[in-house]
């Protein structure tokens, strides 16, 4: 149970006084919807009013506190007109002005004769001295309310700076001292405060040094993220693994390797040497006491599945059933398609189990799991169905992890009367830092080197200018047999934009192609999306018009040609793992990227990685340095973590010296309850890493 310290941290916004149910919505979109979001939801900026020149020595543009005598107001006889307040300060008039303003508001506040001290950006317009919108007007003596040093909070529509600024102050003032849970020595050598000090310090910058990442503030709060994160992970793994009294057991899983001697020899290629490092990894696993919990990264077509299925066989030989659970219905049948061959040449039985699959056939599958007829389960989010039982699983292995969360990965694993193995597999290669965060409940194997047989993809960047030469182009290509992606972004996070996107272009290209394009998106119903990539994958039609749902989709190793447009609203690892989709088979491959112009730094730089390398790894590490963790692999895929603080691409080092602390402190107090342990356990709940306090037994 969450401490009782902390209750007032999770109330809602609208219990702050002036917070109504609009503005709380407001707060919601940029923040989150209690005050423990506003609290984590750290300046981006800050405003400096501490220039307080004479009107006469201002300089334009900048922000300036002033002391001025109230002249005159000019009301505007047309409404489209501003409203303007003279003043001055004896050396000069500045000219204050209000679009919309209501005169007898404004008259209020500065009335003629009166002396106020104004703030805002100061601007020459002609001859004159200009200032629209004061952010504040206040009477001399009381400049309390007038911060020398003003925050700025990322803002939505209709949200203003200051009613934002005063939700945050109002959740600051429910923030109460901690128990510290850091050790102090370790802050003592880092000239770190206590939390309370660094968070409130946090929302009070001096400078535009203090909203730095590497800010000393910063960094302290970005650890104690980090730490939370990784004390976590490692509780998780505890449990996971069953390397505690309390927490599920492990078992040994052996075989004399018949099967996959079977497999291997139906296989038309031999084993890389990454794949056969990665299997061995995996066996040895397997044969330990303890659970296996081992993530499985390697490029797009470096062998994974091919890798994951030899290691089922393991599982199988051993007297158990397996489970690959793949994260799209089009995925699973892929993989069912695939391995069928190689399993009956191993002599075992599969199955598929979406939701696809009903009534009789179903239910006919559902109980040979749990007979143990079937040894090898392939299926989607259906595998963890209530229902759905197996005699007794022995290796679960999950497909696109990130896609999947923590829950979802032990609910498959206990399916059988003892809990599995897990065996996760991402084609998306994973930063070292991000792995950490992400996946650090985990060991990790990557596989590395290009399987036998595929060749570089070359890229080419081109301005959209040129789509109709690019169109020309494929049409040429399509006259000799080619097949193509043409890839259509996400655009404004819209789907029916998306979907429109798609549609639109589908149709151009049928007019000028001919009728052999088909179209893919995320909002075709499941069946209606499987028949436009099957008749790709047949030939059917020549090229598939598509949304990013192709990005874990069909191989077709036919496919030579990948048009992406708009290549400058992806992501690297995106763009990388799209172009992945070509060059499968023998022949060269292409992959076309257009883009809108004009280009940002940050654009142009990812482009012209893409364009030098086809190494997903180094890819990846670009990727992060360039956009950071928090869109790399998507914040709303429930595998990953979100931090509001720390920033993997800078905090890198602490990340590190976070997972050591974390191994340090379960070794010492593996229940946390020494006073720091419990201190802790306030950091785990303060950043909502509930479900490792769960499994502590007094949690």
């Amino acid at each position: 149970m969450r401490p009782s310290v902390l209750f007032p941290l999770f109330a809602e916004t609208h219990t702050l006084p002036g917070i109504g149910p609009k503005v709380e919505k407001l707060i919601a979109r940029v923040a989150g919807p209690r005050l423990i979001d506003l609290i984590l939801d750290l300046p981006v900026g800050v405003v400096d009013r501490s220039y307080r020149p004479r009107l006469s020595e201002a300089e334009p543009g900048r922000i300036a506190t002033v002391k001025v005598h109230v002249l005159d107001h000019m009301p505007s006889p047309d409404r489209r007109r501003p409203y303007r307040v003279r003043c001055s300060d004896d050396t000069a008039v500045l000219e204050l002005v209000f679009f919309h303003g209501r005169a007898d508001y404004l008259l209020k506040t500065l009335p003629i004769g009166q002396t106020r001290i104004v703030s805002g950006r100061i601007e020459r317009y002609g001859n004159k001295l200009q200032m629209a919108h004061p952010d504040h007007v206040v009477v001399p003596g009381e400049e309390s309310g007038l911060p020398l040093h003003e925050p700025v909070y990322g803002l939505t529509e209709d949200l203003t700076p200051k009613v934002m600024a005063k939700a945050v102050r109002g959740a600051l003032d429910k923030l109460v001292p901690l128990p510290e849970w850091q050790d102090t020595a370790w802050l003592a050598a880092r000239g770190w405060t206590g939390f309370h000090e660094a968070m409130l310090a946090a929302h009070a910058p001096q400078g535009d040094g203090d909203v730095l990442p590497t800010a000393p503030n910063r960094m302290r709060l970005a650890y104690d993220e980090l730490l939370a994160n990784q004390l976590a992970l490692l509780l998780i793994r505890t449990q996971m693994r069953g390397t505690r009294t309390h927490g599920a057991k492990g078992r040994t899983l052996k075989s004399a390797g018949r099967l996959k001697a079977k497999a291997m020899a139906a296989l038309p290629f031999a084993l890389t040497q990454g794949q056969t490092q990665a299997l061995a990894e995996i066996e040895a696993d397997m044969a330990a006491p303890a659970r296996m919990l081992r993530l499985l990264q390697g490029d797009v077509g470096a062998g994974k599945t091919v890798v994951a299925f030899l290691a089922l066989l393991n599982a199988v030989e051993a007297g158990t059933q397996g489970a690959l659970m793949a994260p799209t219905e089009i995925l699973a049948r892929q993989h069912m398609a695939s391995l069928e061959p190689l399993a009956k040449a191993s002599g075992i039985t599969m199955a598929l189990l979406t939701g696809r699959e009903r009534g009789p056939s179903r239910d006919a599958i559902v109980e040979k799991l749990a007979r143990g007829e079937i040894d090898i389960a392939v299926g989607t989010h259906a595998l963890f169905s209530d229902d759905v039982a197996f005699r007794d699983l022995g290796l679960a292995v999950v497909d696109e992890q990130h896609r999947f969360g923590v829950h979802q990965r032990m609910l498959l694993q206990g399916k059988g009367e003892q809990n599995a193995d897990v065996l996760v597999m991402t084609a998306t290669p994973i930063p070292r830092t991000l792995a950490l965060t992400a996946y650090g409940d985990m060991d990790v194997s990557r596989l590395t080197g290009r399987p036998p047989g595929r060749k570089p993809v070359e890229t080419r960047v081109l301005p959209a200018a040129r789509i109709d030469d690019v169109v020309a182009s494929l049409g040429r290509a399509l006259a000799k047999g080619a097949r193509a992606y043409w890839v259509c972004p996400l655009v404004e996070e819209s789907e029916k934009i998306d979907l429109a996107a798609a549609e639109d272009r589908a149709a151009m290209l049928k007019r000028v192609l001919g009728s052999k394009v088909g179209l893919a998106h995320g909002r075709m119903k499941g069946p209606e999306r499987d028949a436009a990539m099957a008749d790709f994958k047949a030939g059917r039609t020549q090229i598939l018009v598509a949304t990013t749902v192709i990005e874990v989709g069909v191989d077709v190793p036919e496919a030579t040609i990948m048009v992406i447009e708009h290549a400058e609203r992806f992501g690297l690892a995106q763009l990388h793992q799209l172009r992945g989709r070509v060059g499968r088979g023998a022949e060269k491959s292409s992959c076309l990227l257009l883009y809108q112009g004009p280009l940002g730094e940050t654009a142009k730089a990812r482009l012209k990685i893409l364009r030098e390398t086809d190494d997903g790894f180094v890819i990846a590490e670009e990727d992060l340095r360039l956009r950071g963790a928090g869109e790399l692999l998507g914040v709303r895929q429930s595998g990953l973590p979100t931090f509001r603080i720390a920033d993997l691409a800078v905090h890198g080092e602490l990340l590190a010296a976070a997972r050591d602390d974390a191994r340090m402190i379960l070794e010492k107090d593996p229940e946390l309850k020494s006073p720091r342990g419990e201190a802790l356990r306030v950091l785990l709940y303060l950043f909502e890493r509930d479900e490792a306090v769960r499994y502590l037994r007094s949690g």
